[in-house]
């Protein structure tokens, strides 16, 4: 797989200048955060650790869309769930509330057609979502959760517990990228990367048996970000320094300046 690190015309400038960014969400949502990462002065270095792609059976989730206005409450639990599994634009039923675990999905959502999701207070997860007040009891609701194939179950049993009629879809699935990571491996053994962001478990495992021993060994020297205690669990189990920084790409990037402030005052 080819490592995308485009190089600026100019030197760059801002908090984060001279310093490589690994970045390894998938392909399509990996573009916005790296142009935050570049205005900030970052060399972004992309590779996708999970590769994004249609349900092996379209059929379920097509009969959900014809189904759209029966329900009343719609949770979608990522990005991708809501660019994969959003109707057409146009056929959102009005009544129809949205429910998205953080910003960056809400986003998605707005920018499919699916406007004013609900995101939670507390934190950006099932856990943030299920601690609305307006979700603790739903009685008689009808609810549809969006999800890539494998997803967890503990949104549906939870709403479930609480009185709700629940169906889950998967609109995506999940798979390792194909081919070698030469690319990042060299991009490591040059020195040019120097903070990894890491997303998902899955991506995290993906990406360390894509790299090799070698690769192992030079992540394991960078400083691992990653926006949920879950993900920082896996990631310190496989040898990284993990650098929990909740809060979607905010938090990430709050992480990043923070730890790029430090690097420069103690060198």
């Amino acid at each position: 797989m080819s490592v995308h690190a485009p190089a600026p015309r100019e030197p760059a400038r801002g908090p984060l200048s001279g310093l490589g960014v690994v970045v390894t969400r998938p392909a399509r949502q990996a573009g916005a955060f790296a142009q935050k990462l570049a205005a900030l002065g970052a060399t972004p270095i992309a590779w996708p650790a999970i590769v994004i792609l249609p349900p092996d059976d379209p059929a379920p989730l097509a009969r959900v869309h014809a189904t759209l206005d029966r329900c009343d409450l719609a949770f979608f639990i990522s990005a991708n769930a809501a660019e994969y599994g959003a109707p057409p634009v146009g056929r959102w039923p009005a009544r129809l509330t949205a429910y998205a675990p953080g910003p960056g999905t809400a986003e998605a959502l707005a920018g499919v057609g699916v406007p004013d999701a609900r995101i939670p207070t507390t934190s950006f997860d099932s856990d943030g979502l299920l601690a609305l007040p307006e979700l603790a009891d739903v009685q008689g609701k009808r609810v549809i959760i969006f999800r890539g194939s494998g997803g967890r179950e503990q949104l549906a049993e939870v709403l479930a517990r609480r009185g709700a009629t629940v169906e889950s879809v998967d609109c995506y699935r999940r798979a390792a990228p194909a081919g070698d990571a030469r690319g990042i491996v060299d991009v490591l053994r040059e020195g040019r990367a120097h903070a990894l962001t890491l997303t998902s478990s899955e991506g995290a495992d993906n990406l360390m048996r894509a790299v090799g021993d070698e690769g192992r060994a030079l992540l394991a020297r960078l400083p691992a970000f990653v926006p949920h205690p879950r993900i920082a669990d896996r990631v310190r189990a496989l040898g990284l320094d993990a650098r929990l920084t909740p809060g979607g790409d905010a938090g990430l990037i709050t992480g990043l300046l923070e730890w790029a402030r430090v690097r420069t005052t103690s060198a």
